[in-house]
């Protein structure tokens, strides 16, 4: 053997799995054919985060009045802030290198080919091919934007999230299609840039996989920032002929046609699956998902899958934390399957959204008595000092046994926010134990406790 553990691909799947395989003494390589980090690292999770915090100070120099201060010229420097978004994508692509580097796993610059007897053909730029053999082979290959058949890609005209983070100059308009975290994030990353926005959603309502009333909120402040919000419409044709991309759509009012600048489709993501082996390997695959155990066995043994590949969330953390339990296993440490009802999803718009666990309706849908409460950041001294009062916190308890059933945020800075409920609700702790653990004041925290507090019927500031 090669190695003991050869890992496909380095996103936060990969070289997490990688590194925790290396701590544990495993003789480990990575295969990659691109640039080390991934899709998170570089053309996703990071670059957009940096794109909207440009775009955030953008709006606070817009505003700089209300915060009693005066700030007389500045611009949006639209290809700056692409620039800054690429330096930071490269910055921690630099440092998974020096990662790699620092627990001596080589990196195998290539495409990935599987073969029978846990073999990995790597294929390099110029077309030589070298095989390795591993005790061990996980495939975390990542995902890529899915294409629609009313909706293909051309890179120019109708855009994926790559082309997105990479535009030269700022559209006059723009068309996202799709209002999941990637949809929202840079409807309104364009629109604090000065770009009008128009956001379609095919389903009823925005961000659907959230809560109803997060969803309902996040409308009203699109709205509010001018954002034009259409759901419960469909793209049914694009035409890229003219100047202008004009796109057909059905909607409950029946047939509308939108022109702008730029299509961004926003559909959600296609899992990288093909013509790596998995076929003559027997790995049975579900639509474009390779089918894995609770510690991510496929059904070749010896092959593991993590991350995006799988059914499952397809969120960085999900894959890093996939990726250690993997390894962990593999090396013998009897790990506990993941929890993946307690997995926190976050969406960086403005205002931000964050949540785990049940929305209300599923936890009705299930059958729990619950108690619900809410708190407004309008009534938040801290939300009132940073002059972000958009938003509240929500909370969800089972009536009978007080077991924290959901939290769902939306709201400046809630991301933060949401791991203590993610480490509550690991450590089973109840909502009377949340009531009384005394949150600082002020801060935006003290949003939990009083939700808390008006679950239970005991809020003092609302």
């Amino acid at each position: 053997m090669d190695y003991d553990i050869m890992v496909i691909g380095s996103g936060p799947g990969g070289y997490v799995a990688a590194i925790r395989a290396a701590q544990l003494g495993l003789k480990t390589a990575v295969v990659e054919k691109d640039r080390l980090g991934g899709v998170c690292l570089n053309w996703g999770c990071i670059p957009t985060k940096a794109l909207l915090k440009s775009a955030a100070v953008f709006q606070y120099l817009q505003h700089a009045k209300d915060y009693g201060l005066k700030v007389e010229k500045f611009d949006a420097g639209f290809g700056q802030v692409i620039k800054r978004s690429r330096r930071v994508a490269d910055k921690m692509s630099k440092g998974i290198e020096f990662l790699m580097k620092k627990n001596r796993i080589p990196v195998l610059s290539g495409t990935a080919q599987l073969k029978e007897n846990r073999v990995v053909s790597v294929v390099d730029k110029a077309g030589k091919a070298r095989d390795y053999r591993a005790q061990h082979i996980i495939i975390a290959t990542g995902a890529r934007s899915r294409e629609l058949p009313a909706l293909k890609q051309d890179g120019k005209k109708i855009i994926g999230y790559r082309q997105a983070l990479a535009l030269q100059t700022q559209p006059k308009s723009v068309v996202v299609v799709g209002s999941g975290a990637l949809g929202v994030e840079f409807a309104y990353f364009y629109n604090a840039m000065g770009t009008a926005v128009t956001l379609v959603e095919y389903l009823d309502r925005l961000v659907p996989v959230e809560d109803a009333e997060i969803s309902e909120q996040l409308e009203r402040s699109f709205k509010k920032r001018g954002i034009a919000v259409m759901t419960t419409s469909a793209v049914t044709e694009v035409n890229t002929r003219g100047s202008q991309v004009k796109a057909e759509l059905k909607t409950p009012k029946g047939e509308r046609e939108l022109e702008s600048d730029i299509v961004l489709s926003a559909v959600g993501f296609q899992s990288n699956i093909e013509n790596i082996g998995l076929k003559d390997l027997g790995i049975q695959t579900r639509g474009d998902k390779i089918v894995v155990n609770d510690f991510y066995e496929t059904t070749a043994a010896g092959y593991y899958a993590i991350g995006d590949v799988i059914p499952g969330p397809a969120l960085a953390h999900v894959a890093s934390a996939e990726g250690i339990l993997c390894v962990e296993k593999i090396a013998g440490k009897n790990p506990a399957p993941l929890d993946y009802d307690n997995l926190p999803a976050c969406t960086y718009c403005s205002p931000q959204i964050a949540s785990v666990g049940l929305t209300e309706d599923q936890a009705r849908t299930k059958g729990y008595d619950i108690n619900v409460g809410k708190f407004p950041f309008s009534a938040s001294g801290k939300a009132t000092a940073n002059g972000a009062t958009e938003g509240f916190v929500k909370v969800i308890y089972d009536k009978k046994y007080g077991e924290w059933l959901g939290c769902h945020m939306i709201g400046e800075g809630v991301t933060e926010l949401i791991a203590e409920a993610v480490a509550a609700r690991k450590l089973e702790t109840t909502g009377r134990e949340i009531l009384k653990a005394v949150h600082p004041h002020p801060t935006l925290s003290e949003a939990l406790m009083e939700a808390t507090a008006h679950a239970y019927g005991e809020a003092i500031h609302i």
